[in-house]
């Protein structure tokens, strides 16, 4: 992808992005940046709570792959506006387990800790289904089904 590239299937002149962007990293970081919102959107406390809210940023994962991989891969530019998002998104899955915990659907502890945990076992199941390891073997389980066994784990 180029900037220039961005320009024409924007339907814009293919300097238009340019006026925007100093280059391609800084609008990857933007549309990263606007990924990290809206998953800090779907996992902010509320109705369903954790387990529901976890199901929705899955889903979400596993239907923009691409999208995905671009928020969560290593990042090589300091962006301020990408920083706050993954600040305002890390605070939000916070809050959520903070919420799970008073609830009771969550253990007590370290909420931070127990955030980490969900993360990245949300994350890896993410990426073993995207990579076809997840239905190895004949296997149905799902993402969905591991973060729901782990939860379940938690809450006894």
């Amino acid at each position: 992808m180029t900037l220039r590239e961005v320009g024409r299937r924007a339907g814009v002149s293919h300097n238009a992005p340019y006026k925007h962007f100093t280059d391609k990293e800084a609008l990857l970081a933007t549309v990263a940046a606007r990924e990290l919102d809206a998953y800090a959107a779907l996992v902010a406390p509320g109705e369903g709570g954790i387990a529901a809210a976890l199901d929705s940023y899955l889903a979400r994962a596993l239907r923009n792959p691409g999208r995905f991989r671009l928020v969560f891969g290593r990042w090589t530019v300091d962006d301020a506006e990408l920083g706050r998002a993954a600040d305002a998104a890390t605070a939000a899955l916070l809050a959520a387990v903070t919420a799970g915990q008073r609830s009771g659907e969550l253990p007590t502890g370290d909420p931070v800790a127990l955030a980490e945990l969900l993360r990245a076992t949300a994350h890896g199941a993410v990426e073993l289904e995207l990579g076809g390891h997840l239905a190895k073997g004949g296997s149905t389980t799902t993402p969905a089904d591991l973060l729901g066994r782990l939860l379940s784990l938690l809450g006894q």
